[in-house]
């Protein structure tokens, strides 16, 4: 009698963070955008906890020039750590920036050239493990996390999983679109489909990726031989496309909010969101929020 081999738990997850950020320019001349702060924590900080509430151990970034600041918030600062001890300023603060020693990996996307090289990047320290990705542009915020309930979906039914968010159907030319199946549950959907910035009147609904995936490690050898999609580049969306049919695809509409922090009106919306939230900083906010509409 044989058995089934027991399903690998997601320990790794693929940080794309090499891109160059012209939205935000002048800002992110010298600075990465995944280090541009919402309130007093970095873009990149919020998917990092998001990742090691869902239990994620190696966290593996694929950076590109100029991105050096990235791994440097997450490495000991021993001038600024020593200054402020010697003061007698609680050190707790940096506690979310401390990473255990070999758990944190980077590789070089030396070419920008889309979603799927950079993860195709990532492909020697994935190795044959199951893995997750996360794009930090996208701020997922709930409890718990998306990451977390995308986790707890994977040790339902395994395979394939990607986060999904509902739009209004003008919007769905700016994002992949899945093509929605069987309803497994409230929060789980069967994919049967994958486009990438369909035309509206194609779109084969409007339940957009939202930033989140748990991809089997096969994608990679997926995407070696992929050529380019949508935009010139290698997009992750074809390459999982191709992998439907092949392997169990699942969709899970996250019961939280997401904030766009790629663009400027969803970094400022989220910046706001998460002050009125504050119980430090939410009147504060909030007077002068009414203040300045009542002079507009």
């Amino acid at each position: 009698m044989t058995t089934a081999s027991p399903r690998k738990p997601i320990r790794k997850a693929v940080f794309p963070v090499a891109g160059l950020g012209t939205r935000f320019l002048p800002a992110t001349k010298a600075i990465p955008k995944e280090m541009l702060p919402v309130i007093d924590r970095p873009l990149i900080q919020y998917a990092v906890d998001e990742a090691r509430e869902a239990g994620i151990e190696q966290l593996i970034f694929v950076t590109g020039r100029g991105k050096t600041a990235i791994v440097e918030h997450f490495d000991t600062a021993f001038e600024l750590e020593a200054t402020m001890g010697g003061r007698g300023k609680d050190l707790s603060v940096l506690d979310p920036t401390r990473i255990q020693p070999g758990n944190l990996v980077t590789v070089r996307q030396q070419v920008p050239m889309g979603l799927g090289h950079a993860v195709w990047c990532a492909r020697a320290v994935v190795g044959d493990e199951p893995f997750a990705i996360f794009l930090p542009d996208e701020m997922m915020v709930g409890s718990p996390g998306c990451m977390k309930q995308m986790v707890d979906a994977y040790n339902e039914v395994g395979g394939n999983l990607i986060s999904v968010l509902e739009v209004p159907e003008e919007e769905v030319s700016s994002y992949g679109v899945i093509a929605p199946g069987a309803k497994v549950s409230d929060t789980l959907t069967e994919v049967t489909g994958l486009v990438e910035k369909p035309k509206r009147e194609d779109a084969p609904s409007n339940l957009i990726i939202s930033g989140r995936y748990i991809l089997q490690p096969e994608v990679m050898r997926t995407l070696e031989n992929q050529g380019k999609g949508a935009g010139g580049e290698i997009q992750l969306t074809d390459a999982m496309a191709r992998m439907i049919g092949q392997q169990p695809f699942h969709a899970v509409t996250f019961a939280g909010r997401r904030f766009d922090c790629g663009s400027k009106t969803g970094f400022v919306e989220a910046t706001l969101a998460l002050a009125l939230e504050r119980p430090d900083m939410a009147t504060e906010v909030r007077a002068i929020m009414e203040k300045l509409l009542a002079k507009s």
